[in-house]
Order: C-alpha cells, then structure tokens, then sequence
C-alpha cells in the first residue's frame, strides 16, 4: 500500500521561517519510491531560491522514518537504466541536501533502514526520538547497501559503518549519538518541541552566514588539515568585513540584542 489516491507522498508547512517536509507514505512505510525522491528533488529546488526559508526540517508521517527504496518498485523490472535512473535521482536528492543553502535537520521518529538511514545521514543535523533505531539492513536480501554507504561512512567513520553494513543490525538512537550519525536524541514525547526549538535558534540567525558557513564546513572536511585551515582562515579574514559580522558584533559589544540581519 501507498498513500491515499490523490493525496500528496510529500506535504510542507512553513512555520515562521521554517520549512517543515514532510514524507507522506505511512502505509508504505515512508519508502522512497521514484515520486517521492522526485518531490523532495522539486521542493529541494524551490526552497534553494527562497529567501524567507532560514532552515528545513524533514519528518515522517506513520511507524517509520523511511525504510529505504521502494522494493516493489525496484523488483518491477530488471532493466539496468531504470534502477541506474532511479539511483542516480536519490544521489542527487540526496546531494541537494548538502548544496542548500539553508541547514536541514532530519527529525526521526522512528525506524530509519537502507535509503531512510542514508537520508538521516545526508541532513546536516538529525534529532531523533530515543525510540528510534537505524540500520543498513541491504546484505541481509543480498543488496550491500552502496548508496547509503557513501554518508553514512562520512557520518559515523568506516569500522562503524562496516560494521552496520556487513551484520545489517539496527542501532539504537543513543548508539547513533554516541557514533555521530544523530546531533541530538530526546523522549518521544519532546521530539517535536526539541527540533523545532532547534530549527528556530539556527532560522534567528543571519541567512548568509548560515549559507556561507554550511558551505565552508563541508568543503573543508574533505580537505586535510592544512588545506581546510588556509581555507577557513581567508574565508574569516574576508567575513569579518561584512555587514552583518560588523551588526553582530556591535550589537554583542554594546550588550544589544540580535540586530535584523541584513545579508542575503
């Protein structure tokens, strides 16, 4: 089963400054079919060039967060260029995540498996309910998980993610903590206050410095550590300069309040 005829597999809401996503596929566990890798592509685009939109949130209706491709999907064909093609879509989903400007949070509710376990990973942050779990459990049917591999390994580093990787076994949220694939874990009861307290601290911020500084960090981690060091050095030397750096830190100086940020 899927969503409801005419229903959309992906809803928004704007709160204030706040994109919420939300995965509308509960029958079908929230699984990423080609629709809606396809609708959050198309979201992901359109929330690039809005200049109200500070941070993003993606959460999920029903008992699971996501639990990875669409298999039904997957095993309607065996034709090479339509899972190359489908494939190919979620990477750059996923990747979109990492080029918006604006920080994205996974908040996860529930189980998160295969593709939804690499979602979690490709948001910049992830606050999850202490009930939640997550797994890579493709070896377990005779698929390595290829795809997910990619952030999760970047996320959690390689003996942990081989090592969810080869047994398939879930993790617990606070091992997911603990190993770096989630930023923040809270009671079920206060997953929604918890991460939309935190969407709100980071959409008060000034919106270029959000960009500009998201940008910076993933660049340098895939530098060494010389490189990412002249990097970020010309990237502070230069941001000083700039207007809103001058509004914050007058406004720290004086004992001010947060200024209205003026960059863009």
């Amino acid at each position: 089963m899927s969503t409801a005829p005419n229903e959309p597999v992906l809803l928004r809401r704007d709160e204030g400054r706040v994109a919420i996503l939300t995965l509308n596929r509960p029958h079908a566990l929230n699984a990423l079919s080609g629709e809606l890798i396809d609708a959050l592509q198309a979201e992901f685009d359109r929330l690039a060039k809005d200049k109200e939109i500070r941070c993003i949130v993606i959460e999920a209706k029903g008992r699971a967060f996501s639990s990875g491709h669409d298999l039904r999907e997957v095993r309607s064909t065996d034709d090479y260029g339509f899972h190359f093609d489908l494939i190919t879509r979620c990477s750059a989903m996923m990747m979109a995540i990492r080029r918006l400007p604006q920080p994205v949070i996974a908040k996860v509710q529930a189980i998160a498996t295969a593709a939804g376990c690499q979602l979690v990973a490709a948001c910049d942050l992830a606050v999850a309910s202490a009930d939640a779990k997550f797994a890579t459990p493709g070896v377990n049917i005779g698929l390595f998980c290829g795809t997910p591999s990619v952030p999760l390994g970047r996320n959690v580093g390689s003996k942990r993610a081989l090592d969810m990787l080869f047994t398939g076994e879930p993790i617990t949220a606070e091992t997911a903590l603990r190993d770096g694939l989630l930023s923040r874990v809270v009671p079920a009861a206060e997953l929604d206050k918890a991460t939309m307290e935190l969407a709100s601290t980071i959409a008060s911020k000034s919106p270029l410095v959000l960009a500009q500084g998201k940008e910076l960090f993933h660049k340098h981690m895939a530098m060494d550590l010389e490189q990412a060091y002249a990097y970020a050095t010309a990237y502070m030397a230069g941001a000083v300069k700039r207007e809103d750096a001058k509004l914050g830190i007058d406004a720290f100086v004086n004992k001010q309040g947060l200024p209205e940020w003026k960059g863009r």
